[in-house]
């Protein structure tokens, strides 16, 4: 400490080398945020961001090929993202086919105990599942009719969706 000629003290501080440095990060650190606070500021309110509604969340439906007839459940579904899962409980080799509503969708053969999926986004109205055709086997396996009703829900406020 020194003592001046009028009575004023002065008192000289120093900082430690560390403290020096964390006084200059510290700041360095609050420019940073201040700056990405400023972009955050600035980006909110722009009009070219659209919140459109997601689709419908895909609707898992299982289906049967037996020897008396093509079984899908449920037989009746909101419109979107459908997957229908057949197995085939019969003794031959099957391929599948979904037709309605100018859609037309063919997989397989599907092998005797084995499985087969058709994915597919159907619109509203009446759609028939086959397995085989009346050429391809000796005895025709009745359809399953499935009826797709109106547009379901957006998925848009489901949580934990990809």
């Amino acid at each position: 400490m020194r003592h001046g000629t009028r009575g004023v003290r002065t008192v000289r501080l120093r900082c430690r080398r560390g403290m020096r440095a964390l006084k200059e990060m510290s700041s360095a650190r609050t420019a940073l945020l201040l700056l990405g606070a400023a972009g955050a500021i600035a980006g909110c309110g722009q009009e070219d961001f659209k919140n459109e509604s997601r689709p419908a969340t895909p609707i898992s439906l299982t289906g049967v090929i037996q020897d008396r007839g093509v079984t899908v459940s449920p037989s009746s579904e909101g419109a979107g993202p459908l997957e229908i899962k057949i197995s085939n409980q019969t003794d031959e080799a099957h391929t599948v086919t979904l037709e309605g509503n100018e859609i037309k969708e063919t997989i397989g053969p599907i092998q005797p105990q084995g499985t087969g999926t058709i994915q597919k986004t159907l619109t509203p109205g009446e759609y028939e599942v086959r397995a085989g055709s009346p050429v391809a086997t000796s005895q025709q396996i009745p359809p399953a009719q499935l009826t797709i009703d109106d547009d379901r829900d957006s998925s848009s406020d489901r949580l934990l969706l990809p």
